[in-house]
C-alpha cells in the first residue's frame, strides 16, 4: 500500500468505481475517500464536480435507500436510517414516508398468512410492526381493517 495520497485523477477514479457498485452520500464518501484524499478541500471539489455532472446526487441516493429500505421496514426506521447516512432532514422527510401503510400491509402479509384470532397474536403482530419501524396509528388502521382481534 502506498503512503502517498492519491492524485486527483486516481482520487475520482476511485470514487467513481464505488459510485458505479452503488448510490452514496456524500458522507458516505467523504468517509470512504478521505484517507485517500490530500486536503479535504480537493474532496470538495472532486464532489462538486461529481454532482454538476449529476454522477453523485442525494437525492437520487436518498430515493434509492428508500426504497430498499421500504421493502422490509417503516418510515421512522428508513428516516433513522438516512440520518445516520448523513442525508438533509429535508430531503428524508420527502422519501420515508410514502405509501406506508401499503407497505405495512404487503409486510404484515408475508409474514402472517391468516388474521390474528386472539389479543395475543395482535399483539405480536403489533409489536413485529413496531420494531420495524410503523407509527401506532399506521398499525391500528391496518389490523383493524384486516378484522384482526
Amino acid at each position: 500500500m502506498k503512503d502517498a495520497p492519491d492524485s486527483p485523477a486516481e482520487l475520482r477514479a476511485r470514487a467513481l468505481r464505488l459510485l458505479a457498485r452503488r448510490e452514496h452520500s456524500r458522507s458516505e464518501l467523504r468517509r470512504k475517500l478521505s484517507v485517500r484524499a490530500e486536503t479535504s478541500a480537493a474532496l470538495e471539489l472532486l464532489f462538486s464536480d461529481l454532482e454538476k455532472q449529476k454522477q453523485l446526487s442525494e437525492a437520487r441516493y436518498a430515493e434509492e435507500r428508500a426504497r430498499v429500505l421500504a421493502r422490509k421496514f417503516g418510515a421512522a426506521r428508513i428516516r433513522r436510517d438516512l440520518k445516520a447516512k448523513g442525508v438533509d432532514q429535508e430531503l428524508i422527510d420527502r422519501v420515508s414516508s410514502a405509501g406506508e401503510l401499503e407497505r405495512a400491509r404487503a409486510i404484515l402479509e408475508r409474514k402472517y398468512r391468516q388474521p390474528a384470532a386472539t389479543r395475543e397474536e395482535r399483539a405480536k403482530r403489533m409489536r413485529f410492526l413496531q420494531g420495524r419501524g410503523f407509527s401506532f396509528d399506521i398499525i391500528r388502521s391496518l389490523l383493524s381493517s384486516r378484522g384482526e382481534g
